[in-house]
């Protein structure tokens, strides 16, 4: 795909259809002044004096050590950043020995928008039963990193403050409020299980140290699925608002970008489907920038951008089946279905069935295929002028990106889009590369836990900890 533009898979694409997708699809210039926008939010964020008017918070995570290789034992992890959330067991010993064991829980609806008592009740309770079912050694507490993928303010590794629900979630009673205290409350509450919360964060800075324990040279942690985020490693000097340890000189910083432009700085290039989106969400005026990226709108996006052309007579001939008009029915999975297909179309032909329509023409799927491209591509074009501002900004000559989310990890062609493109935006001294991580966040989680408390543990040999 060209720099400026989004070429057809097939030449049947309508013009009329390549016309109105025009505004999906970003110039080099438009990129260019995101970028300095972008760049002089993220430097707002971390000067305390512009950190209040800035949208890119760049919080703090007071996370400043990265895995060595020596961390030994066994450590929990919680991973919470969606509708699931895993608990996890990891088992570190000599000569890279890794062990990982996990169960995955539901967060009912119910719960996603009710009590926040209750989602941490609910936690608590799920994690006394991994406790349980693992016959882990209970007697003293168990160390536990907490991975919470929503925007939070760190004053402390393991204190934190909810700043807004995103990703559907709205419990009452949070915002504002640490989470850990919230978490440890509602574990002592139960009286049947000891843990101990280290570390607190995020899913992207979980993604960076889950990396960096094989690839020490993980500056970054991107994350590209149900939201979008990015963290990576900032000199203390830069960081106004750190007050921990200005001894070490490098602590995580995690930026929060998903809220950029919610100033009005992304105006210019936010479509009409953008801007109906925000409006019908959760969080209107929030998030604008996530919204345009993340596997929890770019379905929605396409949706939005089918229906409104075959209002015009320019898809279907004009016909509209009931659950198209649903809001939400058309999935981010089928955005990767549908650029994964071949030629005849079968893939797209079943998706459309599947959404009530079924005399889609060949010229239709093609049409439908374009629409996909051009808002994917955006989406990876968006992330690798992020990912292009912060590489600019470190001005490190070689530097790994650790990556990890749905949208990276199952678009058929996500990480050529944002590696194309990051080369193109990124000065040409400096040398990277994506790595997708392995079970990032919970894993990261956990090495969190396991670099607070590695000096503090003996060695211990693999044979001690399989028992």
């Amino acid at each position: 795909m060209g720099f400026d533009e989004v070429t057809p898979s097939s030449p049947a694409v309508q013009v009329t259809v390549k016309d109105d997708c025009k505004s999906l699809i970003l110039s080099n210039e438009q990129l260019t002044t995101l970028m300095k926008d972008l760049d002089k939010s993220i430097r707002d964020g971390l000067n305390k004096e512009t950190n209040a008017s800035s949208t890119v918070k760049c919080y703090v995570t007071y996370v400043q050590d990265l895995p060595n290789g020596t961390e030994r034992g066994k450590f929990l992890a919680l991973d919470l950043g969606g509708t699931n959330f895993r608990i996890l067991l990891i088992e570190l010993g000599d000569e890279n020995y890794f062990h990982m064991d996990f169960e995955t829980f539901k967060v009912p609806s119910q719960i996603q928008t009710g009590k926040g008592t209750e989602l941490f009740d609910h936690i608590a309770k799920c994690l006394a039963e991994f406790v349980n079912k693992y016959n882990l050694d209970n007697k003293k507490a168990l160390p536990l990193g907490f991975t919470f993928s929503f925007p939070l303010r760190q004053v402390g590794l393991t204190k934190g403050f909810l700043n807004s629900w995103t990703k559907g979630f709205n419990c009452s009673g949070v915002v504002g409020k640490d989470v850990v205290k919230l978490l440890t409350n509602a574990i002592k509450k139960r009286k049947d299980v000891k843990i101990d919360v280290c570390g607190i964060l995020n899913d992207t800075t979980g993604t960076l140290m889950s990396c960096a324990w094989n690839t020490p040279n993980t500056k970054i942690g991107l994350i590209v699925g149900t939201g979008c985020n990015a963290c990576y490693v900032e000199k203390v000097e830069n960081v106004e608002l750190f007050d921990g340890d200005k001894i070490k000189p490098h602590v995580i910083v995690n930026t929060e970008w998903g809220a950029f432009g919610d100033d009005g700085k992304l105006d210019a290039i936010r479509t009409k489907y953008d801007q109906e989106i925000d409006e019908d969400s959760l969080n209107p005026r929030k998030q604008r920038f996530e919204k345009m990226i993340s596997g929890m709108y770019m379905g929605e996006i396409v949706r939005l951008a089918i229906v409104d052309l075959a209002n015009q007579n320019k898809l279907f001939e004009g016909r509209l089946s009931e659950q198209m008009k649903t809001k939400g029915a058309f999935v981010t999975s089928f955005v990767s279905n549908i650029e994964s297909d071949t030629v005849d179309y079968k893939n797209t032909q079943k998706i459309l069935s599947e959404m009530g329509i079924n005399d889609s023409s060949m010229v239709d799927c093609a049409n439908i295929r374009y629409i996909c491209e051009c808002v994917s591509s955006r989406s990876a074009h968006l992330v690798s002028a992020g990912l292009a501002v912060i590489m600019n900004k470190m001005n490190e000559k070689s530097i790994t990106i650790g990556v990890d989310g749905s949208v990276y990890r199952f678009h058929p062609y996500f990480q050529k889009l944002i590696l194309e493109k990051t080369r193109q935006l990124t000065r040409a001294d400096i040398k990277f590369d994506l790595v997708l991580s392995d079970d990032g966040s919970g894993r990261g989680a956990a090495l969190v836990a396991a670099v607070t408390v590695r000096d503090e543990l003996p060695l211990v040999k693999n044979e001690e900890i399989a028992k």
